[in-house]
């Protein structure tokens, strides 16, 4: 219940930060913003009808010493004096300024770092030396830009200008922020540019959706995350059941006094039903308690890490949703072990467990099935991707279906089997397959438990060996951006002269942004599905008259090296099969506020992984080369020669953006860790609550397993000799289990890594066994720790009570 409440708390309290700081973040209550070109006065017209309005300029550029002894890349930005129209610009203690002006430069505390500089050193971003006045401490619109690969250098408009990065072909974004007055509404605003700009190529947010993908990623890791704890829950309901049982037969003497006494079935199972349901309400409230708090608990150790600051409130829906989780689950596991006891008789209950078990009444059956399928439906209901969560519930309740037959299996064969001639192994096997066995509910809770971090180490060791060995043995060293046009020829001079064995690759890039797919205008598509996101912002474009490197062509033909004709492009296969696009279908894209119709020729089939220029869109020759672009190259070399290359383009060509791929490499990877923790931490609950079923389980059978130690005693066999049994039946279980997992964990993590991460299949098995193996051990000490209690039992007080 914690764990439920505090993943729905603290994604509402995310998104809602999101929401409250929509200002701030975005910049304004709209953001205009508009790829390789500055607005036109048309156009800056219309936005200050709107409100006040604040310019800023970014791009990618390189930040030196001037030494030239170090270089690092930088997300510049240049903005005017309006900026930041909300929030707050704040520098470290120790700036010289409070915000830089003409010849000077604020930087994030990473790029000071990095570059060994302080406030009053100078830097050289471009053409342009830029003294440094502080440490950037607060950037109010840092989250609503996205992820980028550098940290900030902010400069006004005459440090952009003296930079003289801005050129025709570079690639930059301007946009223009508008603050409303208070009678101005985002929505109509929002529509009249739209409507007058309609061609314009502008890319226009509002307040409500400052940061749209940071929104996105939250919501979705916060659906799975829970869907994770509800399994988890599901796992516990195990245990609830588990621990039902075992209080019913410590009560059994009670219950068939009460009987004699003249008590009905129904009173019986309605005051034991009401004792669980007030357990059940104080583990709610508990649980709701604790999970209400994670906010505040996350924002104390790891606010610093989060994309935004959370909004600290209470979440009524979340708290809501687990309550209803959790009262319909402790139903479902509580209800059968309630009705058994109701349908037992007094004269059963005197002897123990002889008399066999009768069948529920179909009434609590069919109320059984109605809860579960209610747990399906609120879980869909509350899902942002209700699809992924039917699949989801529908796997989860698929592999408990599969461990349940499994546990069966299990205990059948451990029937079946010959009995051994040693008595310990004897007695282990007993325990498997015995009347009142908790061997079934042990194979699904724990067998869910096992699978599920299976699962994660199969996933986790593969994503980490292909960044670990494929990347680094088919990437390139550098990727070159904002090379002139003009410039090209000497660039590529010089790269071969630093890096004589390096292998250069150029090509022609520039930036649009698709209006129109198959004759619908993007903009008036009710929702762009998820795998059309080329549809979304701004795309990178080229041309080229052969086909790229590393691509196939699965449908239609490239065209001829010397095509001149009407405008056609070359479409990812996967892209086009997201957006309903065949071959014939058009595109029009908007370059530089200019739309350009082209017609699909081809669909490719592109290879990601060798990281080189992998364009979603490729123009035939004629229809951008008089448009104003630049070129970019990536290059290979060895370790050693990535320095020196570096320094020398620098110094050459100050322009030229280098992008060492290690570094981006190292960046998604700590980005994929943070992502890792936060599931292994929902799986961890699940694992948890597999433990609790385990210590459910042993409580359950505590009768068992002290008439078992009650009986052996008399006959001679010691403390040793039992807890020696009994850790060979746990022993047996525990591998079976990891046994079992190990493969399950395989078959889904095969399907997530090839089918859904379109990755090579290569996980370390040795992570994965040891995973299992700690599983397994944990299994063994728990099961020996619960078994103790039985070992101490003395037999005169034992056959007493028995």
């Amino acid at each position: 219940m914690a764990a439920l409440a505090g993943v729905g708390s603290l994604s509402s309290a995310i998104v809602s930060g999101l929401a409250e700081r929509g200002q701030s973040i975005l910049g304004g209550d709209i953001q205009v913003s508009v790829v390789q070109r500055a607005a036109t006065p048309e156009e800056l017209a219309a936005f200050a009808r709107e409100g006040r309005v604040s310019t800023i300029t970014r791009m990618r550029a390189m930040a030196a010493r001037l030494d030239g002894a170090e270089s690092v890349l930088v997300e510049l930005k240049g903005v005017d004096g309006a900026y930041p129209l909300y929030g707050e610009f704040r520098l470290q203690p120790g700036a010289l300024k409070s915000r830089p002006s003409g010849s000077e430069v604020a930087v994030g505390p990473e790029l000071a770092e990095r570059l060994g500089v302080k406030p009053g050193d100078t830097l050289r971003i471009g053409e342009a030396r830029l003294r440094v006045i502080g440490l950037i401490a607060e950037e109010p619109d840092r989250v609503g830009q996205g992820f980028t690969l550098g940290s900030t250098a902010l400069t006004d408009r005459a440090g952009l200008a003296a930079t003289r990065l801005v050129q025709p072909g570079s690639l930059y974004t301007s946009a223009y922020r508008i603050q409303l007055p208070p009678a101005a509404t985002p929505d109509a605003v929002t529509k009249r540019l739209k409507d007058r700009f309609s061609e314009a190529g502008l890319q226009i947010q509002d307040r409500s959706n400052g940061a749209p993908g940071t929104r996105r990623f939250i919501e979705r890791l916060g659906q799975f995350l829970t869907l994770v704890g509800l399994t988890a829950l599901i796992v516990a309901g195990i245990g609830v059941g588990n621990g039902v049982s075992s209080y019913l037969d410590s009560k059994r003497g009670g219950i068939a006094t009460l009987k004699l006494l003249g008590a009905t079935s129904r009173t019986i199972f309605l005051s034991y039903l009401v004792q669980i349901g007030l357990v059940t309400s104080g583990a709610i409230i508990v649980g709701l308690a604790v999970g209400a708090l994670v906010p505040w608990i996350v924002v104390q150790i790891a606010g610093s890490a989060l994309p935004v600051p959370p909004s600290l409130a209470a979440y009524p829906a979340p708290l809501l949703a687990s309550a209803a989780y959790g009262l319909l689950i402790a139903f479902v596991f509580a209800i059968l072990p309630l009705a058994k006891a109701r349908l037992i008789n007094a004269a059963a209950l005197f002897r123990g467990e002889l008399d066999p078990p009768r069948r529920p009444p179909l009434i609590l059956i069919l109320a059984v099935v109605a809860a579960a399928g209610l747990i399906a439906a609120l879980a869909i209901a509350t899902a942002r991707d209700p699809m992924f969560a039917a699949a989801f519930i529908g796997a989860a309740l698929g592999l408990i279906g599969l461990l349940t037959l499994l546990g069966g299996l299990i205990r059948w064969t451990a029937s079946k089997l010959p009995r051994p001639k040693n008595p310990l192994l004897r007695l282990a096997l007993a325990n498997l397959h015995r009347p009142a066995a908790q061997t079934g509910r042990l194979v699904v809770a724990l067998g869910l438990g096992f699978t599920l971090f299976a699962t994660l180490a199969v996933i986790e060791t593969n994503l980490s060996g292909q960044i670990r060995t494929t990347i680094p043995a088919t990437a390139p060293s550098f990727f070159m951006l904002d090379i002139p046009v003009g410039e090209v020829d000497r660039f590529r001079t010089l790269a071969t002269r630093a890096a004589p064995g390096g292998n250069l690759v150029t090509i022609p890039s520039l930036r649009g942004s698709v209006v129109a797919a198959g004759g619908r205008r993007v903009s008036e598509m009710a929702e762009i599905p998820d795998g059309a996101w080329f549809l979304r912002g701004d795309r990178g474009l080229t041309y080229s008259a052969g086909l790229p490197e590393g691509s196939r062509v699965v449908e239609g033909e490239w065209w001829p090296a010397d095509y001149s004709g009407p405008p056609l492009i070359s479409l990812d296969v996967e892209a086009a099969r997201a957006a309903g696009l065949e071959v014939g279908d058009s595109l029009t894209i908007s370059i530089l506020g200019r739309e350009i119709e082209a017609r699909i020729a081809s669909l490719r089939e592109i290879n990601w992984d060798t990281m080189g220029f992998n364009f979603v869109i490729v123009f035939a020759p004629g229809a951008l080369e008089n448009a104003p672009h630049s070129f970019m190259a990536t290059i290979s070399m060895p370790e050693a020669e990535e320095r020196p290359f570096a320094r020398a383009v620098s110094n050459s060509f100050p322009s030229v953006s280098a992008i060492r791929v290690k570094e981006v490499v190292e960046a998604v990877s700590d980005m994929l860790g943070q992502l890792s923790v936060a599931v292994r931490a929902a799986a961890s609950v699940a694992i948890l609550a597999g433990i609790a079923v385990l210590i459910g389980a042993l409580a359950a059978s505590r009768r068992a397993r002290v008439y078992d130690s009650v009986m052996l005693k008399l006959l001679g066999a010691t403390r040793a000799r039992i807890l020696a049994a009994q850790a060979l039946e746990f022993t047996i279980l525990a591998l079976i289990l990891a046994g079992i997992a190990f493969g399950l964990g395989a078959a889904s993590g095969w399907y997530v890594v090839t089918q859904v991460l379109e990755l090579d299949w290569a996980p370390d098995w040795g992570i994965v066994g040891l995973t299992l193996l700690l599983g397994a051990l944990v299994t063994l000490t728990l099961g020996l720790l619960g078994s103790l209690p039985a070992l101490t039992a003395r037999p005169a007080r034992a056959l007493r009570t028995l």
